[in-house]
């Protein structure tokens, strides 16, 4: 038994100990190193070791450069450097990061490499960090404990941004759900601007159009516009002094006045007739599904130069525009929507800006028609940016107008006539975007689409309401005339815009708060101009009613003034500080009556000091009050007792005169008693009191005066004289002083 327990003992034994090593290598965190302790301070160590060692090295400048000269050690250093490159590799491979680190190709690689190892050294930081947070017990992902009774912000949602899906079902149509979306706008987009051959003309003078050929033209194109060597150049520039050309341009284009404003098709269009067809009852053409309509995305110059071909041999095809005007002064055609019966088009506006002009061929043929929807801001666009015109054209808004119908908009034509519902969740996208998303090119694709069918079934009801007779049919046809002869007229900066944009606003403001309106106004109109942005962009006009309405002192309150606040705003935030500054500088000033009736004030703006005040009335007891005023202000106002009762003031000398002093001969003439003549009253004229004998101007002498003096009225015989100690006069007398003299007023 004994020997037994021995055996059973000595087996045990290696089992044992092999147990405790196996524990031991569990328990280890990493190979070598038990616990966490143990690795962070063999970390320390190696760090420290190494601090040390880079102290060692030769420092930079005049020592390392001596070194360098050295073969061997130039071969050590970057032998070391790529091993160190590829350690850092390869941690940030580990880590996800980017990590060329050893590309050495590029000339900005050093930098590049320092902002590789920025970043991976801010994704290892935060993991590390969130590493810590969790080992505490702090886990990130969770969602934080909300109170009892709290509820979420709700998105809110609008008309402008709702969706409202109608499900037709076997036996009831009800709504099932509503599909709230976003506004669709592209950030870090390229500016289309920078890659056009023509560059955008934001100067403030006005819009001459682009047009330079002229097809179907009645009447010729004018040689201004055919000779763009006259249009462009300008070659006595060279030859003269600066102003000299400027008045010899001004004098060669004053002849061309009146062609380079005019309409370019004024002719053809005042002398169109519409044929007899299209007064006709039509026999409405149903239009094709969309998914058995051949669409054409036209970006090429080849493309467009077919597509003009096929619309010059149509007897009518439809036209659609969209515009961007956010990120632009003027605004961008981003694409053109062409539909025939057969076919759809879709042409890059940007792509092709200097050869849109090509479809002029198409657009002014009179036996085309045109079908445009709601075209007042189409046919602008498209003078603007293409120098495109259009004659016959046929607008469904108006006769959407003559046929009274509940709403004129484009969707509700579609649900009426064609039973569609339109999807305008990107009626406000941004079609900047290159390349387009399908659900985007669907969209622009509809809004022509359906547009023929609709132009053929407004012309019967037009004829219908009007029991057969084409005059309302007519009265549509030349109300489209007209919106083709619209131009385009460029916004012009001036120093009164600012006021209908205030009138708009229907603000009140003072002097200073006015002022500030002025000076931001044209800031952000030249500004705009210069980096080619919308106002809006630039700064927006709640935005800039509320700087001047506070007047920040400092810039931070600008800031405070704007949320968001406009990315030009913060980078221009020095120099709409000064702006504010100046307009806080400005008096408080009033308008005066006499200033207003007599056209000096226009809007409550003084045209001639440019001094800005806020209009008003003036009631009885403020015109009381200024009267009391005005009568302080000159002590010699007196009133004459004429026929008509006027008032007459004395006429106050113009500024920069002095009062002339008093001649010798005048102070001789002082001396001796004169007789003064009464004038009579109606020719007043002002009291000389260098003339009187007052003792002002007479000195000590003791005559007498003709000259009434209150200090030494005469009592009239038989009347005594009342002095009482309250009459005493405390008036000043230069000369010698009368203590006992007694005063006689007269009683009230």
């Amino acid at each position: 038994m004994a020997s037994s327990k021995k055996k059973d003992l000595k087996s045990s034994g290696p089992k044992d100990s092999n147990s405790d090593t196996n524990d031991e290598d569990k328990d280890e965190l990493c190979p070598g190193f038990r616990d966490v302790d143990a690795f962070v301070k063999h970390g320390f160590g190696a760090v420290l070791s190494a601090t040390k060692a880079s102290a060692g090295l030769p420092q930079a400048g005049d020592e390392y450069d001596f070194y360098r000269s050295f073969p061997g050690f130039q071969e050590f250093c970057e032998s070391q450097g790529d091993k160190l490159l590829h350690c850092m590799s390869q941690i940030m491979q580990h880590h996800g990061c980017r990590s060329h680190m050893r590309d050495r190709n590029k000339l900005t690689g050093l930098e590049e490499r320092f902002d590789l190892v920025v970043d991976s050294n801010d994704v290892i930081l935060e993991r590390v960090g969130i590493l810590l947070d969790e080992a505490d017990g702090v886990n990130r992902s969770q969602q934080p404990v909300m109170p009892a009774g709290f509820q979420p912000p709700k998105i809110v949602v609008s008309s402008w941004n709702r969706k409202c899906l109608l499900w037709a079902e076997f036996k009831k149509k009800q709504y099932v759900r509503s599909e709230t979306f976003r506004l669709l706008h592209a950030k870090n987009i390229t500016r289309p601007q920078l890659k056009f051959k023509e560059k955008v003309d934001n100067s403030n003078t006005p819009f001459i159009p682009k047009i330079f050929i002229k097809p179907n033209a009645v009447k010729p194109l004018p040689s201004y516009f055919t000779n763009k060597q006259m249009r462009k150049e300008r070659p006595e520039d060279l030859d003269v002094p600066a102003a000299l050309a400027d008045f010899i341009h001004q004098q060669r284009t004053q002849e061309h006045v009146d062609d380079m404003f005019a309409h370019p098709y004024q002719y053809e269009l005042d002398h169109l007739t519409i044929p007899e067809n299209l007064l006709s009852k039509p026999e409405p053409q149903m239009y094709k599904p969309v998914a058995e309509t051949k669409l054409s995305f036209v970006d090429t110059l080849e493309d467009l130069v077919a597509l003009n071909e096929k619309l010059c041999k149509l007897s009518e095809f439809a036209v659609d525009l969209e515009h961007h005007s956010y990120r632009s002064f003027l605004g961008l055609t981003c694409l053109m929507q062409i539909s025939t019966r057969g076919e759809d088009f879709i042409i890059d506006t940007l792509e092709l800006r200097s050869e849109m002009y090509i479809l002029n061929e198409a657009f002014t043929d009179p036996s085309i028609v045109k079908v445009f929807h709601g075209a007042d801001s189409d046919i602008e666009w498209l003078q603007r940016d293409f120098g495109l015109y259009v004659v016959n054209l046929f607008d469904t808004h108006q006769a959407s107008r003559a046929l009274n119908l509940a709403r004129h908009s484009l969707d509700h034509l579609l649900k009426h006539f064609c039973s569609v519902d339109s999807d305008k969740r990107y009626q406000l996208a941004d079609w900047r975007v290159r390349p387009l998303p399908d659900e985007m090119v669907q969209y622009a694709r509809t809004d022509t689409h359906y547009l023929l069918y609709i132009y053929d079934c407004v012309r019967v009801q037009l004829l219908d309401f009007n029991h057969g007779q084409p005059g309302l049919l007519q009265s549509v046809w030349n109300k489209s005339r007209s919106i083709s002869l619209k131009k385009y007229v460029k916004p012009i900066y001036t120093e009164e815009s600012y006021l209908e944009l205030q009138r708009k606003q229907k603000k009140s403001f003072n002097t200073q708060q006015l002022t500030a309106f002025r000076l931001l106004f044209a800031w952000r109109d030249k500004l705009a101009r210069q980096e080619d942005e919308s106002t809006g962009y630039v700064l927006p006009t709640h935005m800039m009613i509320k700087i001047s309405e506070e007047l920040p002192k400092e810039p931070q309150g600008i800031i405070a003034c704007c949320n968001p606040v406009p990315p030009l705003v913060r980078q221009y935030i020095n120099e709409l500080h000064l702006l504010v500054q100046e307009a806080r500088e400005m008096p408080l000033l009033k308008v005066r009556k006499d200033e207003w009736q007599q056209g000096g004030c226009f809007g409550g703006v003084f045209s001639p000091l440019g001094i800005i005040t806020s209009m008003f009335e003036i009631s009885a007891a403020q015109m009381k009050a200024r009267r009391i005023i005005e009568s302080f202000e000159n002590p010699f106002r007196m009133e004459s007792s004429n026929a008509g009762g006027k008032k007459r003031e004395r006429v106050d000398s113009e500024v920069g005169d002095l009062t002339p002093k008093p001649s010798k001969k005048l102070m001789k003439s002082a001396e001796k008693p004169q007789k003064t003549e009464v004038t009579p009253q109606d020719s007043f004229k002002p009291f000389d009191y260098s003339q009187s004998d007052l003792k002002v101007f007479a000195g000590n002498t003791s005559k007498d005066n003709t000259q009434f003096d209150p200090n030494r009225q005469k009592t009239p015989k038989g009347q005594k004289n009342n002095t009482g100690a309250g009459n005493r006069s405390m008036s000043y007398l230069p000369g010698k002083s009368d203590r006992g003299f007694r005063h006689n007023w007269p009683k009230r």
